[in-house]
């Protein structure tokens, strides 16, 4: 690493472990050997210039540079096998010198393989780490091969110098120089000793450190292992006997092998006895060169050691003691040791060596940190992450194999005096993973259980303190949160995983988990003084908005939680998730907070049309509230916040639901204003029905994204919608049916109708007699058609709407949610269905008895408000009407019902009132009721009331909704029928039918009769084999046919019929759906019915009619227009009406009157009373329930419900009997009878029923009601109420 940045990267090293037959060299030896062979081959060293020798480096330089090969050094790493291809190289080379004649090159080859070794040697001293073991060996090596001259740079010249620097190998010395002893020089150095005082001793300790005294000390040590002495080792170090043994076993072999290759260097070694040269004292250890030199009061001995605050580091020196079988030599005995004693009796081993070593290692460090720091090393220049130079490594590595130190306290002891240099700031961060990555080295060759128990306990205590300091800076380092980046910790992290891996804190008294909750509570702290700054920030900023500073508050928690979870995925040590500390106590404030704004973000979000806080923003604060909950469930599944997340937004929601429905007007209008009623797409309708939908369809994709978490509440959200929309939908109703009207019935003054000039209309002329009134043919608009094209529409589209809401879901946890207690004040709401039906014996107000009235009904409160209005029956005095309005009752309500008679200008006429009082407890049996009400004029009017319990639900909302629609188009089809109608009367009308009699001899174009009748579909005019045949009786004579008329001249007299058909059908075609064009024409179809029932029978009544019955000719004419029309309308099955609509129990009804037209009227009467008294017994004769708003509320149920009405229906022609002997004399009684027990034997089933409902109910309201008294009629409003 660079000298500024104090950051750089050491070479890799890696601990040697015992190989087969070599010792492994470190990894980085190829690459300090290929810049050496490079400098030697280019003539750079001077110490290699002879021009053989750089040669023979020069080709192996190549050989080393070849990729191959450098594959082949890093697998293996054998030192022999590297020296061994060199010789190989050097052997190719020199054979081919000629300057080397005979066996010159192998001398020569000896020569150079000296040099190569020594090359070795010397790249080994640039590297640290390096094994003893290995240095041995290679100095055996240039022992055998050494020549008589060689340079060298390790001071070693076999004639006189020292032996090399660091060896305890040693060849006799001819010289004690001090300059020859490089080792020494460095110690010196290291010590600050003067060369003269350091000459001085090595001539003093020359006297007994003597290679014979090293030798003893192995010696020694082997005997004390035997004895179990205390050094260097014994059975009590170790924690179990597998350990002991590997350790003994290893040691031995290290001793043993390092005692062979001195006794192979110096073979005198052997003959010497043990107790030769070993100095004696009498202040000191016998034997021992520290006893010698502790009195001199600078000495290194004699200062002991010194201790430091706990530090760490990355790299230290790092080698193994193991070695293999040498491969020149065996392990032998080398002398005989039974005279050397048993304890610490050594030369070169201190009384303490694990003192002196850390003592001696604290040193080096402190020396090597100095020149580091010192001026002379440029700020560039790289430096090492393991401190110690290479001088000093060699030194302290000499030590340690010389004092047998093993592996374990050295990088133990290496990285607890980094750590110390750490704690005092000496030392960079990046020191401490390279000194623990010599504790991982170790521990890879060498478990930690073989450890010895010192050194164990030695590196646990250090562990402690590394993690200790590092949990304090990681504690300081919390400090940056939320902003912390994982960069700014990761170092601590390495330092804190790697001794929380090893195990050892359990050993040493650190309380892990305190420490950890320390950290937990910092990153607490830390995140509340955050956000309580942010916080602060945000309310100051200048804005009325209170709901602005929570949602800007909310977005800071969301990004800063998705920064740290990113940043830091999986907690710190297992136990420190940064994210999930911030949240547990960000998110608690936030909701401390926003619920303390509560009743502000209310009022500012309620003051006025524009207020303070948009209802927007309160919304977007509940979604990012929900997420920060979801986040807070999630990251802290322990934690809990008691917050009532829906009590808190639900009066929002509820504002909401109002604000909604105070716009269905305005949706309603703007859609109907910007609709210019042109069909779109293949349905038919316009623009303004898509548009209302889409309005209230946005309301309802806004509540379902809320994603309301109480069910129950979300169904009561959902029910206020409904009402909205069952409110959007009647009013839209409302409006397009009054546009509809205006276009059925235009004033005068503002619109002409339109007339065409066909044949049909002609012929229509011609059919009129002079004193009667003339009817035009109306022509239908296709914007009409397109109105009710949007009713139709609109019932698809809420049915969707229905199922998008899920109603019936939401309705189930309605009913299942427990009971809600109600409200004291509560009032019962109820739903009256008031139905106006017809009316009878209308008195024109003018004196012409050939008046008629133009009437329609109106319904007005007590205080005169109109509720609701018919639309308008022109021409009759016994008007129908057949519409239906929805009135909501709390309370007895009356109501008014005025006959009117509509003027084209100035004021309408009114033609008789009369009173009727809604009253729920009158109605409380829910069944439809009959009223027959005396106008105050004269005539009559029937009312059809029924009622039921409004509910607050949305089946109930969406069924009244569909009822409106259903009614819309009902009245809508109403109106298209009463403009084709009195066309249809005036074409199947008696005058019509006298006249066909009396110009039966008239002639006839017969093709104009034919085209006009096949002019649209192409009918078949043959017999339909599915046509319903009604057999005549036995006793019954053949009916006589009319000669003088063939079908054809009777068909040709409802021409003018078939045109106008022909006329219309082509705008229901281009501008009605197919569902409605067939709706329409088949309500078409029924109304062509009742006329023709109208031509051979009068209505029920047990008034006398003087309507004459036809005759047999007449009656066969009749039948005949009614097959024409038939098979007009089915058109081989391409008609507008299919089969079965057209053969509809209606149609068999009028069919069965040709059975009994001609019967005498007593048989009538048998046959009457029969068919009464049969139909009585077979059916209950009991009203059913009115039709509830709830089998209104989806198409299905609306089908369900007309599928039952057809099912139930009764076939008795009872009715038809009746009516044919209302034109027979005599009968009034007999009709009124039979009319007369119907109706009590009606009433008496409807009693029984009405008291079986009564016992049935067992609700105390209910009952409470059934049994309340009806409170008297109130007074009847005055008459100007209108």
């Amino acid at each position: 690493m660079s000298r500024r940045s104090y950051a750089g990267s050491m070479h890799e090293r890696r601990i040697s472990k015992d190989g087969g037959k070599g010792v492994r060299f470190p990894k980085d030896l190829l690459k300090v050997l290929e810049q050496k062979l490079q400098d030697i081959a280019m003539g750079k060293d001077a110490a290699y210039s002879d021009q053989l020798t750089r040669r023979t480096m020069a080709v192996f330089y190549g050989q080393v540079k070849d990729e191959s090969f450098r594959r082949q050094m890093k697998e293996n790493r054998k030192i022999e096998e590297l020296i061994l291809m060199f010789a190989t190289n050097a052997t190719n080379v020199l054979k081919k010198e000629p300057s080397l004649a005979g066996d010159g090159w192998k001398i020569e080859l000896n020569k150079h393989i000296a040099y190569f070794v020594r090359l070795l040697r010397d790249c080994l001293r640039h590297l640290s780490h390096v094994s003893p073991e290995l240095t041995a060996r290679l100095d055996m090596y240039t022992e055998k091969l050494a020549p008589s001259q060689a340079p060298s740079d390790s001071g070693y010249d076999s004639s006189s110098t020292s032996r090399d620097r660091d060896s305890m190998i040693s060849t006799k010395r001819t010289s004690q120089n001090l300059s020859d002893m490089q080792l020494v020089m460095v110690a010196a150095r290291l010590f600050k000793i003067p060369e003269s005082a350091v000459q001085k001793e090595v001539e003093e300790l020359s006297r007994f450190c003597t290679e014979k005294a090293a030798l003893t000390d192995l010696k020694t040590c082997l005997k004390n292992i035997n004895a179990g002495a205390t050094f260097p080792g014994r059975r009590e170090d170790f924690s179990s006997e597998a350990a002991w043994q590997y350790w003994r076993t290893l040691e031995t072999s290290h001793l043993s092998q390092l005692m062979v290759v001195m006794v192979q260097v110096n073979p005198e070694l052997a003959k010497s006895t043990g107790s030769e040269g070993s100095p004696t004292a009498a202040n000191g250890r016998p034997g021992s060169m520290y006893s010698q030199m502790s009195s001199r009061p600078d000495s290194f001995y004699a200062s002991g050691t010194s201790r430091h605050a706990s530090i760490s580091s990355r790299h230290s020196l790092v080698h193994t003691n193991s070695i293999t079988s040498d491969d020149f030599g065996t392990i032998g005995e080398v002398g005989d040791d039974d005279d050397i004693p048993v304890g610490h009796h050594f030369t070169f081993i201190p009384l303490n060596p694990r003192k002196y070593y850390k003592r001696l290692l604290e040193h080096c460090l402190v020396a090597d940190l100095e020149a580091m720091l010192s001026p002379n090393v440029g700020d560039d220049d790289e430096v090492s992450l393991g401190i110690l130079s290479s001088p000093h490594i060699e030194l302290i590595n000499e030590c340690a194999l010389r004092w047998r130190i093993g592996q374990p306290y050295r990088v133990a002891c290496f990285l607890d005096l980094v750590r110390q240099f750490f704690e005092r700031n000496e030392v960079p961060l990046e020191c401490i993973p390279e000194a623990l990555q010599n504790i991982q080295k170790v521990l890879h060759e060498l478990e930690l259980d073989k450890w010895p128990i010192q050194d164990r306990d030695y590196l646990a205590q250090i562990y402690g303190g590394l993690f200790s300091i590092f949990l304090s800076l990681l504690y300081h380092a919390m400090e940056s949160v939320p902003n912390l980046k994982p960069s700014e910790i990761a170092p601590y992290v390495h330092i804190l995983e790697t001794v929380q891996e090893s195990g050892l804190l359990e050993q040493y008294d650190v309380d892990v988990t305190a420490r950890m909750n320390d950290v937990q509570e910092q990153v607490r702290s830390v995140s509340v003084r955050y956000y309580e700054q942010k916080s602060r920030e945000l309310r100051e900023a200048p804005g009325v908005n209170k709901a602005l500073p929570h949602l800007l508050m909310t977005d800071e928690i969301e990004k800063v939680a998705k920064l740290l979870d990113k940043r830091f995925p999986e907690p710190i040590l297992g136990q420190l998730d940064i994210v999930s500390l911030v949240l547990e106590v960000q998110i608690p404030h936030y909701i401390t907070d926003l619920d303390d704004s509560r009743k502000h973000l209310f009022e500012d979000s309620m003051n006025g049309p524009t207020p303070d806080v948009p209802i927007q923003d309160i919304f977007a604060l509940y979604r990012r509230t929900k997420i920060l909950l979801g986040m807070y469930k999630a990251f802290c599944p322990n934690g809990e916040i008691s917050f009532d997340l829906a009590g808190f937004f639900e009066p929002y929601v509820r504002q909401w639901l109002v604000n909604t429905d105070s716009k269905t007007t305005q949706w309603v209008q703007a859609a109907i204003a910007a609709d210019k009623f042109q069909p779109e797409g293949s349905e038919g309708h316009s623009s303004s029905i898509i548009d209302l939908f889409d309005s209230l369809r946005s309301p309802i994709t806004f509540l379902e994204g809320l994603e309301w978490d109480d069910n129950y509440q979300e169904a009561r959200f959902f029910t206020s919608l409904s009402r909205t929309i069952s409110k959007a939908v009647e009013q839209y109703c409302r409006s397009v049916e009054e546009l509809f009207m205006a276009e059925m019935f235009p004033r005068p003054t503002d619109y002409l109708q339109p007339q065409k000039s066909s044949a049909w209309l002609e012929k229509a002329k011609q059919l009129t007699t002079a004193g009667e009134k003339k009817i035009e043919p109306f022509t239908f608009q296709p914007e009409s058609c397109v109105k009710l094209n949007n009713v139709e529409a609109a019932r698809r589209l809420l049915d969707n709407m229905y199922t998008q809401m899920e109603a019936d879901k939401k309705m189930e946890v309605l009913l299942n949610a427990p009971p809600v207690p109600e409200k004291t004040e509560h009032t019962d709401r109820f739903l009256f269905t008031v139905k106006i039906v017809i009316a009878e014996g209308l008195v024109p107000l003018d004196s012409s008895p050939s008046s008629k009235l133009d009437t329609f009904v109106t319904l007005s409160d007590e205080q005169g408000n109109r509720l609701a209005k018919t639309r308008t029956i022109y021409e009759t005095l016994n008007p129908r009407w057949d519409e239906t309005f929805d009135m909501t009752v709390e309370k007895p309500l009356w109501l008014m019902v005025s006959v009117r008679d509509r003027a084209l200008i100035g004021k309408h006429d009114t033609v008789g009132r009369a009173y009727i009082c809604l009253d729920p407890r009158r109605y409380g049996d829910f069944l439809t009721h009959d009223q027959w009400m005396d106008l105050d004029t004269q005539g009559r009017i029937l009312i059809r009331i029924s009622m039921e319990g409004e509910k607050d639900d949305l089946q109930f909302f969406f069924g009244r909704a569909f009822r409106s629609l259903k009614r819309a188009e009902s009245d809508m089809v109403r109106v298209f029928i009463d403009k084709v109608s009195p066309f249809i009367r005036q074409c199947l009308s008696r005058t019509v039918l006298k006249t066909l009699i009396k110009s039966s001899s008239g002639s006839i174009d017969y093709n104009r009769a034919l085209g006009n009748v096949t002019a649209l579909f192409g009918q078949a005019l043959g017999t339909d084999k599915s046509e319903v045949q009604i057999p005549l009786p036995q006793s019954e004579k053949p009916r006589i046919r009319p000669e003088a008329l063939s079908d054809v001249e009777i068909e040709q007299a409802i021409v003018p019929l078939f045109d106008y058909l022909d006329a219309i059908l082509p705008t229901f075609n281009t501008y009605l759906s197919d569902s409605t064009k067939e709706m329409v024409m088949t309500r078409v179809w029924k109304e062509i019915l009742n006329v023709i029932e109208g031509l051979l029978i009068p209505p029920l009544s047990d008034i006398a009619s003087d309507m004459k019955p036809l005759s047999d000719k007449e009656v066969d004419i009749v039948f005949k227009w009614l097959k024409f029309l038939r098979d007009y309308f089915y058109a081989g099955g391409e008609g507008p009406v299919p089969q079965e609509s057209l053969q509809n129990q209606k149609y068999r009804d009028v069919l069965s009157i040709r059975l009994y037209y001609d019967w005498h009227t007593d048989a009538l009467m048998e046959e009457c009373v029969r068919m009464m008294q049969q139909s009585l017994r077979a059916s209950p004769a009991v009203k059913k329930r009115a039709k509830s708003v709830y089998q209104q509320r989806n198409l299905g149920t609306i089908k369900n419900r007309k599928k039952e009405k057809q099912q139930d229906k009764e076939v008795n022609n009872g009715e038809t009997i009746l009516r044919i002997l209302r034109m027979r004399p005599n009968t009034s009684d007999f009709i009124a009878q039979q009319l007369h027990a119907m109706t009590s034997m009606q009433a008496e089933r409807e009693a029984r029923e009405q008291d079986l409902q009564r016992r049935k109910l067992q609700r105390p309201r209910q009952a409470q009601q059934s049994v309340s008294a009806i409170p008297p009629v109130p007074p009847l409003p005055p008459k100007t109420a209108a």
